[in-house]
């Protein structure tokens, strides 16, 4: 779970801009958690066109318990998330969301995720049919009522 944004991210943002490194490594890192889900927060900044750009991908072990049930669930260390945000606050970033991997499934987010996240929240999801095909981003916004809206991305060099 999430903690809670702060009000600069209450409003919807029209959209994500993700630079080609963080989204190459958002890649590595769930290919490296297959067949678990992988997982990591995203820090980054509000763009004054009401766009979300995420700067960095901070990596994260999925703890979530019993171990077992990693493939289907993914839960962020609450310590890794209060060390990113601190980290963030002093690198003049901003804790955007998380990410993580549905290995078998859609790229989009689960009842699970949905009761998971502290909105409002950014969410990237990598999923895949399976192992061999391709991971494809879903890109997500889950505001306070737990209400999910899709959002377009592009991508930087």
């Amino acid at each position: 779970m999430l903690p809670k944004l702060s009000p600069v991210h209450q409003l919807t943002p029209a959209g994500i801009r993700i630079g080609r490194r963080p989204l190459t490594l958002l890649e590595r890192l769930c290919s490296a958690a297959d067949p678990d889900e992988g997982c990591a927060l995203l820090l980054g900044s509000r763009l004054e066109q009401g766009l979300l750009s995420v700067e960095r991908v901070w990596p994260c072990c999925n703890v979530w318990q019993p171990a077992g049930e990693r493939r289907r669930h993914f839960l962020v260390d609450p310590r890794e998330s209060l060390q990113a945000q601190r980290w963030g606050r002093d690198h003049g970033l901003l804790l955007l969301g998380a990410a993580h991997s549905h290995p078998t499934s859609e790229p989009r987010p689960s009842l699970h995720d949905r009761q998971l996240t502290a909105g409002p929240a950014l969410q990237l999801i990598l999923g895949r049919g399976g192992s061999g095909q391709p991971w494809r981003l879903g890109c997500w916004w889950l505001d306070e009522e737990g209400d999910v809206r899709p959002l377009v991305w592009t991508m930087e060099d």
